[in-house]
């Protein structure tokens, strides 16, 4: 069973992409969906993170306070790997249990959708084939701050933590440029599912 790798900047459109591969049979394991699950009111993360970091981290509901660790871990590498350190292996964990049922459900084929995926160093070397999805940085840059309420500075922050787009396309086995209509998107993961079942 393949192995596939998906990655992508912010704002590249790997959800779009994922959910298009999901929708032809792919089983979809997205680390950032599951980041998110563990970082939610009694999620695994919490205490552990509320431990290390003090309960200014967490949220009225119980919840990882996203928007000040995010302002911490830009500021200060140590606290970026103090988490890392608590939700890696948690997220590894959870992504392996999907994996395995995703298989017993008869997935032709797996897709992790990593957005820190070559930066990581760890999901590289699991993976069959690396499937980047790609588009201008100014394009990201104008999608995240809509999506998300940022400045153009906090996103261009966030751009200079992740690996260039040069680096990613230097070591893409497919391309998905994301650049033009949901029509063209779609068309193009068409073709890439039929590559990936052809593996």
């Amino acid at each position: 069973m393949p192995l596939i790798g998906l990655t992508g900047g912010i704002g590249s459109g790997k959800t779009a992409v994922s959910d298009q591969l999901g929708k032809l049979g792919a089983g979809i394991i997205d680390t950032d969906v599951i980041a998110h699950q563990i970082t939610a009111a009694n999620g695994p993360a919490i205490e552990p993170i509320q431990k290390h970091f003090g309960p200014d981290y967490i949220d009225a509901n119980g919840a990882l306070d996203r928007a000040k660790m995010r302002t911490l871990v830009f500021a200060n590498p140590d606290a970026k790997q103090a988490l890392e350190a608590i939700t890696h292996p948690l997220i590894r964990q959870e992504a392996i249990k999907q994996a395995f049922q995703e298989a017993k459900g008869g997935a032709p084929y797996l897709v992790f959708v990593v957005p820190l995926l070559l930066e990581s160093g760890t999901w590289i070397d699991l993976i069959d084939r690396l499937v980047v999805v790609d588009c201008p940085v100014e394009t990201q840059i104008s999608r995240v701050m809509q999506r998300n309420n940022l400045s153009r500075a906090e996103v261009e922050k966030i751009l200079q933590s992740q690996a260039s787009r040069e680096d990613r396309l230097a070591q893409a086995d497919f391309v998905i440029k994301n650049q033009g209509s949901l029509d063209q998107l779609i068309e193009e993961v068409n073709q890439l599912n039929q590559k990936i079942l052809k593996i």
